[in-house]
């Protein structure tokens, strides 16, 4: 890791105070960021609490905002103010990622940190695309926190992309009813002032500011803490709110396999008296484009605690449960049985796709045992089959399954070969909840076992500080398809790279073979279709970040499509190099990913058709270093007919390419390169 810190320290009294008659009364301090168009301006004082504002150039991006955390025995950290010392230093490094979207992540920003007297202290960084604070304490013994207190108060009322919690109204308190939840929703669009005031959204969360500028709100290091949400407050005001404690929980949910609080405190967190506490981030963009490439939340994660990461490999899986295990054409009943495995297993290993995951079905049900393997499943058979064929197979698994369990199940299922875990239900974001994401991260990482976190809140940084998690769901899926007609996935999609995607990586499960255009589209759980057309499933591959990514279709239908399973075999799940090329939140996203000697370059838009312009020229590759260029783009009757595409080399071009985009379409250059 190269790095270049710079460090200054400023004793309390040198700068920044302002007094009256004599006395102190309110400190302000100042941090831009490196490029010096950013600006956080912090105050505290006799006034009562710390406040800050963010502008970018001309732009008030934030408008004074209330910062402070109140503890269960009185005090409120943000309301005792008394300085101590104030440091400053400037960062400039590079971070070596892993299975990221780039295998080099440049990590520039300004640093001021305000230590009081009073056992706690702020930091707030000041990067060129955003800012980030955190809160520190320093007490000896436990604190309990009773309620964190994030506020983003905005100028005028703006107009905001909301994910609202999904729940229904029944007895009891509605708000603590809409801490359990999926974290599956799509977008609100709406002024702030336009929100509901019952309901809470989580994060990812963008507003969109004055001059074209975007604003993106995020948390990372989520540890031990948890998890954010936001109301409508006053005026044109987001205020944060945390799920409380779990004082009672019972096993429950969906087939036994989740725990169900019943009871809750009437705090927050129990936490250790020395720590840091989760960072509150601001993405702020200049155009739209700039969203798609943002590492704030990487960044800002904690580095990674596993030392030897040469026993993971990220991958495409094959996938069961989205197609119903509907293959045809054999002489054996399809189903969850070995049989069918194999089948699915030869067509991973004949197609160079890395694994094969059992989803749902391969344990018990309704006894959250994970030993308990149903009598049609011979697990070492089959991990015996696909070690021979040189495939991976991976385990779905309930969250309290898992959790009652973890070590023995991981030792266990690591012994026999397995290797990774899928693991849903847990719908919570919770302290407790928060602290298993952590525990069975590390937990797998000892077994050499990854981690595909499904039924889960948006990524916080994890995967940086566990690579072996490799995804999180928390996005509204292609799932969704299997049974909601109303749905409008082609739009949202257009959305994803610009808000969900801004949090990291995404198990969206893309890879559809029945395509339909959007007044052909119906919702069928046992043989389910995608919006929009064949190459945009194919296109998908590359916009969506997913280091382990899943072909969602059955394999009889890949095998009657050979060129989109050549095409998606050959797709990388980790990056060297991404580009943001073009796009615009809602309407089309264009992004280039590179690696080894091959760009990538895929487009998707919404429902409008659409012509896109690539400029290959802004890869800054000359010309004569462009091997050859293939591009799969919609046929001329995919407006009729969804799964219409067509395959061409591009040759003699000025590096200038048009692309026509049918509706709900996509399209994917391939480009090699001399090195």
């Amino acid at each position: 890791m190269k790095r270049l810190i710079i460090l200054a320290v400023l004793l309390c009294g040198l700068s920044g105070i302002t007094t009256v008659n004599g006395k102190r009364s309110v400190e302000n301090y100042s941090l831009k960021s490196p490029n010096s168009k950013i600006e956080v301006n912090i105050r505290y004082g006799d006034e009562g609490g710390i406040y800050y504002k963010v502008t970018h150039e001309n732009t008030l991006v934030l408008d004074w905002s209330s910062i402070s955390m109140e503890l269960e025995d009185g005090n409120v950290l943000g309301f005792q103010c008394s300085t101590k010392n104030i440091k400053k230093r400037s960062v400039n490094e590079i971070i070596d990622a892993n299975f990221y979207k780039k295998t080099k992540v440049s990590n520039n920003y300004n640093e001021l940190i305000i230590n009081f007297k009073e056992n706690y202290a702020l930091t707030f960084r000041a990067f060129d695309d955003g800012v980030a604070y955190r809160f520190s304490t320093s007490f000896k013994n436990q604190i309990i926190i009773k309620k964190e207190n994030v506020k983003y108060n905005f100028k005028d009322n703006y107009l905001s992309y909301i994910p609202y919690v999904n729940a229904r109204k029944g007895d009891g308190d509605f708000l603590t009813q809409q801490f359990f939840t999926s974290f599956e929703s799509q977008y609100t669009i709406d002024s702030i002032a336009n929100m509901d005031t019952e309901r809470i959204a989580f994060t990812p969360i963008l507003i969109c500011v004055e001059d074209g500028k975007k604003v993106v709100i995020v948390e990372s290091d989520l540890e031990d803490y948890p998890g954010t949400f936001f109301k409508k407050g006053e005026g044109n005001s987001l205020e944060s709110v945390q799920s409380t404690y779990p004082k009672v929980e019972e096993q429950g949910g969906h087939n036994m396999l989740q725990m169900v609080v019943k009871e809750r405190e009437s705090y927050v967190a129990k936490v250790k008296g020395t720590r840091d506490f989760p960072w509150r981030a601001m993405v702020i963009s200049e155009n739209d484009a700039e969203l798609m490439n943002s590492d704030m939340v990487y960044k800002l994660a904690s580095p990674s605690r596993v030392e030897d990461v040469s026993w993971l490999k990220p991958g495409k899986v094959a996938w069961d449960w989205w197609n119903n295990w509907n293959i045809w054409g054999v002489d054996f009943k399809a189903g969850i049985n070995n049989d069918t495995y194999k089948y699915y297993i030869d067509f991973a290993s004949n197609n160079g796709i890395e694994y094969v995951i059992l989803d749902e079905g391969w344990a018990v049900n309704k006894q959250a045992d994970l030993f308990q393997v149903v009598p049609e499943i011979d697990l070492e058979e089959l991990v015996a089959y696909a070690n021979e064929r040189n495939v991976g197979l991976v385990l779905w698994a309930g969250y309290y399954a898992i959790d009652r369990d973890m070590e023995h199940v991981c030792k266990h299922y690591s012994e026999m070969g397995i290797k990774g875990f899928k693991v849903d239900f847990m719908d919570r974001d919770d302290q407790k909840v928060v602290d298993f994401y952590y525990r069975m991260a590390a937990m797998a990482a000892k077994y050499h076992l990854f981690v595909d976190f499904h039924g889960a809140y948006k990524p916080t940084g994890l995967s940086r500080t566990y690579p072996n998690v490799l995804n999180f769901e928390g996005v509204y899926g292609l799932e969704q398809s299997k049974w909601d007609d109303d749905l409008n996935q082609v739009n949202y999609e257009c959305m994803i790279p610009y808000i969900r995607m801004v949090a990291g990586n995404l198990d969206y499960t893309q890879g559809a073979m029945d395509n339909a255009t959007k007044y052909h589209f119906r919702a069928i759980y046992t043989n389910p279709m995608s919006q929009g057309t064949r190459c945009r499933q194919l296109a998908e591959y590359v916009i969506f970040e997913s280091p382990f990514n899943m072909l969602c279709d059955s394999p009889t239908k890949y095998m009657q499509n050979p060129e989109c399973v050549e095409f998606i075999a050959s797709v990388p799940t980790v990056w060297d190099e991404t580009v943001a090329l073009d796009g615009k939140l809602g309407e089309y996203a264009v992004i280039a990913r590179r690696k080894g000697d091959t760009w990538y370059i895929g487009a998707i838009t919404n429902w409008e058709t659409r012509t896109i312009e690539i400029d290959l020229n802004s890869l800054e590759i000359p010309r004569s270093a462009r091997n050859d260029m293939m591009i799969y783009k919609d046929g001329v009757n995919a407006n009729r007919n969804a799964e219409d595409y067509k395959i061409e080399k591009i040759t003699g071009n000025d590096g200038i390419i048009k692309i026509e985009l049918a509706s709900g379409g996509g399209a994917v250059i391939v480009l090699k390169f001399n090195m």
